[in-house]
Formats: C-alpha cells, structure tokens, sequence
C-alpha cells in the first residue's frame, strides 16, 4: 500500500473514533471519512481489528517522537516528556482521549490492542529510564533506581488519561503531583534544564 493512501485511512480512522467511538467504529465511517472505498479498506487491511492494530502502531510511533529530545542534558530530555504527556498540544481536541481510552477497555478481550498497549508503556518507560539513568551517572539527579522512576511515571500518565476522560480533569493537576514526586526522587524541580 502506498504510503499517502495508508495515511488518509489511518487519519480517517483517528476521526471516525473520535466521532462514532469504537462501539460505533465500521469501516464504512472510516471510508465516509477518507477519499477511499471500503472496498479500497477492506483491500489493504482484512479486519477492522487489522486496521485499528496499524493506527496503534501508527500512534506510538508518532507518540515516540514527541518523545524525543535533541538536547543532551537528561533534565531538558524529561521536561520534553513531562511536556508530551501531560501538556496535550490541543486540550479541547475532539473525542481523541475518549477513543483511546475505548480502545484500552478493549484490550483485555483483544490480545492485539493489549500488545500494542504493552508496547506504548514500554516505550515511554524506555524513555524514562534511558534519561533518569543518564541525569545520575552525570549528576544532574540524586541515586535512584530508573526503573521505578519510569514505572511511576508511566502509571501515573496513564491515570492521568483515565482522569481527562472520566472526571474531565485537566492533566495539569496530574503533572503538578509527578513533578512533586520526581523533586523527591530525583532531587532536581522539574521545569529546571541546564541552565536551571
């Protein structure tokens, strides 16, 4: 499949979600959403399952790149994180965290949706704990085990989402609580870079 087509679907399948949700998802909204047939649908992807496992794999990796930093100081690096899970670049988006969150429920009956979800975690808790080892091998962070550092940050990013989606609660709230667990931990103020 051609890699502009694959997009449009893919798109088109990020906003047939965020209306209908995944109860309401068919390939026939998609393809209402898309310059394509749900035959042309059907042509590349065999299942709707199919489909909804590429936009996963589709959203880590455009989630991996908000991820990244260039910068090579390990505090900037987590603020980016901090940045890309907690500040949403468009708070008021449509149905987006909702869609999401329909598709996590589904991972328990869905052993695709799970692996893609295990890989999401794994990938942010790589990232963490990539960048806390580095902040105390260059002492920029007190001694601390990287691990359960990414681990509690992982988990309360994901409750996060739940609070945005449940309580309609903004996940500033949230990162106010992990930046106060992370001075503890790591003895270093979030917000703080290099010249910090």
């Amino acid at each position: 499949m051609d890699a502009e087509t694959r997009a449009e679907i893919l798109e088109a399948t990020n906003r047939a979600l965020c209306e209908h949700g995944y109860a309401g998802l068919t390939v026939q909204r998609i393809a209402d959403e898309a310059s394509v047939t749900s035959a042309a649908i059907h042509y590349h992807f065999d299942t709707k399952e199919e489909l909804l496992n590429a936009f996963l794999d589709d959203l880590i990796g455009r989630f991996e790149s908000e991820l990244s930093c260039e910068s090579a100081d390990p505090r900037t690096r987590l603020n980016t994180v901090l940045d890309a899970v907690f500040s949403p670049k468009n708070p008021e988006a449509d149905g987006f965290p909702v869609a999401v969150m329909e598709l996590k429920a589904q991972a328990p009956y869905h052993e695709l949706f799970r692996e893609r979800f295990l890989d999401f975690d794994g990938v942010m808790r790589e990232v963490v704990a990539d960048i806390v080892r580095d902040g105390v091998a260059g002492g920029e962070f007190d001694e601390t085990d990287p691990e359960k550092i990414a681990r509690l940050i992982t988990t309360m990013s994901n409750g996060a989402h739940a609070r945005v989606v449940a309580l309609d609660e903004y996940p500033a709230e949230t990162r106010r609580i992990v930046e106060d667990a992370l001075e503890l931990h790591l003895g270093w103020t979030p917000g703080e870079g290099a010249d910090g």
